[in-house]
């Protein structure tokens, strides 16, 4: 009997679904010896502001510009995981996009390289822009997410990634850090601040548990 003649008898199994992306997931450990040996010296080093053993690896799914669910690591503050895993949950559920999500040490512990990938990153062992002191990032208390849709911006508009230029222009875009966005409500729910709001300088990218 042709497949026509089946349809009408009801005798054609139906199409199977496509399968469904998997949900969110999270796990938070102690940083794995082979990753401590990594990020030593380039990410931390004796003098540094914590010791790795106040740090925890966040092995989380997160959503990509492709669709895809994929599987990233954060480094942050024992004190501050739980609000990491509650930020990223949330955007995970809004499908907010993020490039990809490395330690600093996949960069050698360079800030500018792990920008140049447009890589979602929290802890490195290193001064805040333009300052001697500590960077949040040394605590492990800030994430950087998408930094270059969401540059550092200097008075005047300048930016230190040639990628980032188009993205002075803040109209929202996916991945993007906008008042109102998926990915600024779901830090603020979390009482962190974010570096858009900054006066003067803004940075885009910067999100930390105390504002610093």
């Amino acid at each position: 009997m042709r497949p026509l003649a089946l349809a009408a008898l009801g005798l054609l199994a139906a199409a199977a679904p496509a399968a469904a992306a998997p949900g969110f997931a999270a796990r938070v450990t102690p940083i794995p010896s082979d990753a401590r040996e990594r990020m030593t010296p380039s990410a931390w080093r004796p003098g540094c502001p914590v010791g790795l053993e106040d740090l925890r690896w966040v092995r989380m799914r997160h959503w990509d510009y492709q669709g895809r669910v994929r599987t990233g690591v954060l480094v942050v503050h024992e004190d501050v995981a739980p609000d990491v895993v509650r930020v990223f949950r949330d955007l995970f559920r809004a499908r907010f996009p993020i490039r990809q999500m490395r330690p600093i040490e996949a960069y050698g512990g360079s800030d500018f390289d792990s920008i140049e990938a447009d890589n979602t990153s929290a802890f490195n062992c290193r001064a805040a822009t333009g300052s001697r002191n500590w960077s949040q990032h040394a605590y492990g208390r800030a994430i950087d997410v998408n930094p270059i849709l969401n540059p550092y911006v200097e008075a005047g508009g300048r930016v230190y990634h040639r990628g980032s230029r188009a993205y002075v222009d803040r109209r929202p875009r996916p991945g993007m850090a906008v008042e109102g966005g998926a990915l600024v409500r779901a830090f603020d729910a979390a009482g962190w601040e974010w570096g858009g709001r900054w006066n003067g300088v803004k940075d885009y990218q910067h999100f930390s548990s105390d504002g610093g």
